[in-house]
């Protein structure tokens, strides 16, 4: 590791793009989420949209998972706290979301979907900043 500034260090590169590729994977994993609700919300016959978008589910925790990992690796490298924060509260409401959606009424579930969406979008664009390396 080497020093970019006092108490600042430069990750690896490799955790950096780990992190990049696992909050990209988040946020098109949410846009399945999107596109497969569609498909099955207030639409006959839609049982085979319900379980992609079920499977689209158990991805997305994985994959937001990934992501708190990866930004708290950076974390521990000297990058900012508040992403990995952010990240962590993402995955958790994740599965907050999968509650809602099989048991919870869907004027809970589609917007906790938009919160879910901003703050996964906003830990990917922070991957992508200068000021994650």
């Amino acid at each position: 590791m080497s020093h970019t500034a006092p108490g600042r260090t430069t990750a690896a590169p490799a955790v950096l793009t780990g992190l990049r590729v696992a909050a990209s994977l988040t946020v098109l994993a949410l846009l399945f989420q999107f596109v497969t609700a569609g498909g099955f919300v207030g639409q006959p016959g839609g049982e085979a949209a319900e379980g992609l978008h079920a499977t689209g589910a158990i991805v997305l925790h994985v994959v937001a998972g990934l992501t708190v990992i990866a930004a708290a690796v950076l974390w521990r490298a000297g990058a900012a706290l508040w992403p990995t924060v952010l990240a962590a509260v993402v995955f958790a409401l994740t599965f907050v979301q999968a509650y809602v959606g099989s048991h919870g009424p869907l004027s809970v579930h589609i917007p906790g979907a938009m919160v879910l969406t901003i703050g996964a979008v906003v830990v990917a664009a922070w991957s992508f900043a200068p000021s994650a390396r």
